[in-house]
């Protein structure tokens, strides 16, 4: 192709596009005015140049991404039409939740194993039962989002004692693929900044390394959440494969990759004027695909106080289905290659994250700050800024803080209880509370409808 065109103009340095925008301020500063620093430390600045470019080597996924639909196991049977379903109407993986034993020959009767890819969500640990359905999938595409120290942080406790757990999943692992998940999602919708994210995401993950040893390493995958700071949180996903082919270095692994079940963030959804969370999932779905998740799942609009439901289901799936085959991001894992932009805030987002790592590891490792207390006090401090934040409107979500709908009453159309509920059982240290933004605001609403 001809450069002519290209050839008629002067390459224009970084000093040279600042001089000109301070000529533009006429007389602001610069620094005031044009800059700003995120909760992460990050300098953001007006404009990135070619000289911005990190050419950072990241491996993302070598194929376009899965479309996923979560679908809980209560009925064997309704669960396999509504996964059959599906399938059937472009999906091509189920994340089945389940908080009891099931009867997994008919849940996955007629199912494809090997051209699906699917995963079990369990909420209790049991490695017989576990080792069993493994065996009967026998598929490298099935993934079991097993996490102990993830229950841990969540509720408090383990699901027995830190010695079975531990005996438990080395019995799965030394029998099956694809056996231990890092829940990275928790720290995101518990209100940890992004740097902290990706920091205790990966001493999580080191956790398993240092116990089980580096051969676990391609068993480990990792599930996240996504929020709506569109450009960071692709920057987030892709600092991530930076930071875990670095850890894994450090052990002598080679040719193991970052597997990513990623879906939008509950924190920033609303109760009120909920529609607009299907604005808010479009946008967060775009950031999981162009960051390179290998499956992406969808939250329904009304997933915070509705059941599962055909239409809400569908809608989100069909939201990823456009982004897929309509606007022809199928295979977008590498379209943020090359963004000056991208590239940089993945670079300062990877050394901050490394940077509490070292520390955490310093510390004693992940699991004793966590049973310290020091993991929650960073989250909390995190949280509250975000809280006040929102409070304030610098954080804004519209329906809740920003244009209210008056007329818009939610009291009696409440399937689910939205909230955090309170838990009044003994922990052996304090959970990692998930909770949305706008949950204060939405009770005095609730309490005022009939007033």
């Amino acid at each position: 192709m001809s450069n002519f065109l290209f050839d008629e103009f002067e390459p224009v340095t970084a000093s040279a596009w600042k001089q000109k925008v301070q000529v533009d301020l006429k007389g602001a500063d610069y620094n005031e005015t044009l800059l700003y620093k995120t909760d992460e430390g990050i300098i953001v600045r007006p404009f990135y140049t070619k000289e911005d470019r990190t050419n950072s080597k990241i491996n993302l996924p070598k194929k376009g991404f899965n479309i996923c639909q979560a679908i809980f196991i209560d009925d064997e049977k309704i669960a396999n039409s509504l996964a059959l379903d599906t399938l059937r109407r472009g999906a091509n993986a189920i994340q089945f939740k389940a908080i009891k034993k099931f009867d997994y020959q008919k849940v996955l009767k007629n199912i494809d194993l090997k051209s699906n890819t699917i995963y079990f969500q369990l909420s209790f640990l049991d490695a017989d039962f576990q080792i069993e359905l493994s065996t009967f999938c026998d598929s490298e595409t099935v993934y079991f989002q097993t996490d102990i120290i993830g229950n841990l942080a969540e509720s408090g406790n383990w699901f027995i004692s830190l010695k079975e757990d531990h005996r438990k999943l080395e019995n799965i692992v030394s029998s099956t693929k694809n056996c231990i998940s890092v829940s990275s999602d928790l720290y995101q919708n518990s209100g940890a900044n992004i740097a902290q994210q990706l920091a205790y995401t990966l001493a999580h993950a080191n956790e398993y390394l240092a116990h089980f040893g580096k051969d676990v390493a391609d068993k480990i995958h990792f599930n996240f959440s996504v929020g709506s700071n569109y450009f960071f949180e692709i920057a987030k996903l892709r600092a991530f494969r930076v930071l875990w082919q670095t850890l894994l270095n450090e052990y002598e692994v080679k040719n193991v990759e970052a597997h990513i079940f990623a879906q939008p963030s509950l924190r920033n959804k609303t109760l009120y004027d909920y529609n607009v969370n299907m604005l808010r999932t479009t946008t967060e779905c775009m950031s999981a695909i162009l960051g390179g998740s290998n499956t992406v799942s969808n939250v329904s609009y009304d997933a915070i106080y509705h059941k599962s439901n055909e239409f809400g289901n569908r809608i989100s799936r069909n939201q990823l289905l456009i982004l897929q085959q309509e606007s022809y991001l199928q295979e977008a894992q590498s379209f943020a290659d090359g963004s000056y932009y991208i590239e940089t805030i993945t670079d300062q987002l990877a050394e901050k994250a490394l940077l509490i790592f070292k520390q955490i590891e310093k510390a004693g490792g992940f699991l004793h700050q966590l049973k310290a207390g020091a993991i929650q006090k960073k989250i909390q401090e995190s949280a509250l800024k975000e809280d006040d934040n929102f409070t304030s409107k610098k954080i804004i979500l519209l329906g809740s803080n920003m244009q209210l709908n008056a007329a818009d009453k939610m009291k009696h159309d409440l399937e689910l209880y939205p909230f955090v509920k309170q838990r009044n059982i003994k922990t052996i240290l304090i959970p990692i509370n998930k909770k949305r933004l706008s949950e204060t605001l939405e009770k005095e609403r609730l309490a005022q409808e009939n007033v």
